[in-house]
C-alpha cells in the first residue's frame, strides 16, 4: 500500500501530529489535525507534495475523536465531499452532537469533584478549553466502523482493530492483502494506541472508558499479538518494533501501579489529586485533567483487585506489598 506521512505542526497539545494520505483508486486521509488554520495549511502542503488537492480525497478515516486527530474533519468533508468514517463509539463526538459533548462535560464535573480537583485547577482548565474550544472543528456526518471491518483505502484495504484505553472508539487500520491476511509487510495506522516516546493518557484522554487501565493494557496485549513489522503512530516517527514498544508501554503501567502504592504507603490515605501530585507535581494546562486521570486509572485497578479501598474520595492501602506483575495478566486473542 502506497502513502504519505504528512506532519502538522500542532502545538495546542501534545504536538508533532501525523496524518497519512493513502494513494490510489479511493485517495484516503488518516486523520486530520486540530482545526487551526496552521495546521491546515501544513495539510494542504502535504497533500500538494504527495500531488493531491483536497477535492481528489473519497475517505477520512479517523484514529479516535480527540481534536488533534478529528478536528479538521468536518471542513475537509465539506470541501472534498469525502466520507468520514470513525469507530462507532465515538461517533457521536466526532459529528460534533451536541448532547453528547453535554453528557461528556457533565462526566467531568462528577469526576473532578470524586478526583478533588482544586477549584483553583478547575477554572484553569476551563480556561485552557474555551481558549481552544474552536479545536474540535465543525460538525459533520460520520460512518460507523467497528471491529474487523474492512474499508477500501488507496488501492487496497484496510482492516478495523479496536483498541480502547486512551479513547473508548480508539482503533488502528491494519493493511491486509488482497486475499484478507495482514499485508507483508505487516503495518498498522495506530493513532494514540502507542507512540514512540511517551505513553498515552490513559484515565483522563477519555472519561467515558470504564476500567481504563485493565482496557488499556488488554489493547497493548492485542496490539502486540498482531506481530507487526512497523506502526505508524499518530505522533512522531514510525515505530519499528510495535510488539516491543507495546510491552514497554505495559512495563511503565506495572511500574507506575507500585509508584501509587508508595504513595499512600509512604503519604497515607489520600485522595485522586493528591495521589497525582505525589506522582507528578504541579500541573498546568490539559495535565490538570489528565494527572489525576492517570491516577485514577490506576487507583480503580487497585480497588478492583482489592490493593486499596475508598472510603468517599480517598484512598487507602489494604494490602501495602501486593504480587503487582500478577494484576496484569496476559490477555490472549
Amino acid at each position: 500500500m502506497e502513502f504519505t506521512r504528512i506532519r502538522l505542526n500542532n502545538t495546542v497539545f501534545e504536538g508533532q501530529n501525523n496524518a497519512y494520505v493513502i494513494h490510489g483508486e479511493v485517495p484516503t486521509l488518516i486523520d486530520t489535525g486540530v482545526a487551526m488554520p496552521e495546521v491546515r495549511a501544513d495539510l494542504v502542503e502535504g497533500l500538494a507534495d504527495a500531488g493531491l488537492e483536497l477535492p481528489d480525497l473519497e475517505r477520512i478515516l479517523l484514529t479516535h475523536w480527540h481534536a488533534d486527530h478529528s478536528g479538521l474533519a468536518g471542513e475537509l468533508a465539506a470541501e472534498s465531499g469525502a466520507t468520514v468514517f470513525a469507530h462507532e463509539a465515538d461517533v457521536p463526538l466526532v459529528a460534533g452532537d451536541d448532547d453528547a459533548f453535554a453528557a461528556l462535560w457533565d462526566r467531568r464535573d462528577r469526576r473532578f469533584g470524586e478526583w478533588g480537583i482544586p477549584p483553583d485547577k478547575q477554572a484553569e482548565l476551563e480556561s485552557f478549553r474555551t481558549e481552544f474550544a474552536g479545536a474540535t472543528g465543525e460538525s459533520v456526518a460520520v460512518e460507523p466502523l467497528t471491529d474487523g471491518d474492512q474499508v477500501a483505502a488507496g488501492d487496497g484495504e484496510l482492516s478495523v482493530l479496536r483498541l480502547p484505553g486512551h479513547a473508548a472508539g480508539l482503533v488502528a487500520y491494519e493493511t491486509v492483502a488482497a486475499d484478507g491476511s495482514p499485508a507483508d509487510p505487516a503495518e498498522a495506522f495506530v493513532g494514540d494506541a502507542i507512540l514512540p516516546q511517551y505513553t498515552p493518557n490513559v484515565g483522563g484522554a477519555d472519561l467515558r472508558v470504564d476500567r481504563p487501565l485493565e482496557r488499556y493494557v488488554d489493547s497493548l496485549d492485542r496490539l502486540a499479538a498482531r506481530d507487526l513489522d512497523r506502526a505508524w503512530p499518530g505522533h512522531r516517527d514510525p515505530i519499528d518494533d510495535p510488539a516491543g514498544r507495546a510491552a514497554e508501554i505495559r512495563t511503565h503501567h506495572v511500574e507506575r501501579t507500585r509508584r501509587v502504592i508508595e504513595a499512600l504507603r509512604e503519604g497515607g490515605p489520600a485522595d485522586t489529586w493528591t495521589v497525582s501530585a505525589r506522582l507528578f507535581g504541579d500541573l498546568e494546562g490539559i495535565h490538570i485533567l489528565h494527572g489525576p486521570g492517570e491516577a485514577s486509572a490506576h487507583l480503580d485497578h487497585l480497588e478492583r483487585h482489592g490493593i486499596v479501598d475508598r472510603d468517599g474520595t480517598e484512598y487507602r492501602l489494604v494490602d501495602a506489598d501486593p504480587d503487582v506483575p500478577s494484576l496484569f495478566p496476559n490477555t490472549k486473542y
